[in-house]
């Protein structure tokens, strides 16, 4: 069975994020479409039999928050959390690799190489965040500084270019 989903911004109820075990299982499952099938759609979720082909605006990972952990050896690790699943769908939180894009304001973080490396943030994360960024280059370019928890970070953007490079070039 095959399903076609194209990610796009609607109202919908609560209930439709209800279900936190299936978001896991979809986020974890999903990966760039590499199968030369439906090649309008540049991710797979393998869901069983089931294969959703998706496709959305930008990115298919959206972080939504961040929160403060406990790792195993004791110590305090952020983490941004996407895919509507809490704590359950996560990534280390690298604050020198936060990027905005000069061209169009948004927000990204590297995320899990089976989707692309790169995830969104969240407007609503982004506005937040854009208080802590320091443009030493003018505001017409991308910050150069980002300050989290008291800490100053000189801006490390060759992963978000390697990015953009690899994906001018599969254009």
């Amino acid at each position: 069975m095959k399903n076609f989903t194209s990610c796009f911004k609607v109202n919908l109820p609560p209930l439709f994020f209800a279900d936190k075990k299936f978001l896991v299982f979809f986020f974890k499952k999903l990966k760039m479409n590499t199968t030369n099938r439906y090649p309008e759609f540049p991710y797979l979720s393998l869901c069983g039999r089931e294969r959703n082909f998706v496709r959305c605006d930008d990115c298919p990972l959206v972080f939504t928050h961040v929160i403060k952990t406990i790792t195993t050896s004791g110590t305090t690790e952020n983490r941004l959390c996407y895919g509507h699943a809490g704590d359950s769908l996560s990534v280390k939180f690298e604050p020198e690799r936060v990027h905005m894009s000069p061209e169009t304001g948004r927000v990204y973080h590297p995320a899990p190489t089976a989707v692309g490396s790169i995830g969104l943030v969240r407007s609503k994360l982004a506005i937040e965040f854009s208080k802590y960024f320091r443009f030493d280059n003018g505001e017409h370019n991308s910050p150069t500084h980002f300050t989290w928890d008291t800490t100053s970070y000189t801006l490390k953007t060759d992963w978000y270019d390697a990015i953009k490079e690899m994906t001018t070039q599969t254009v």
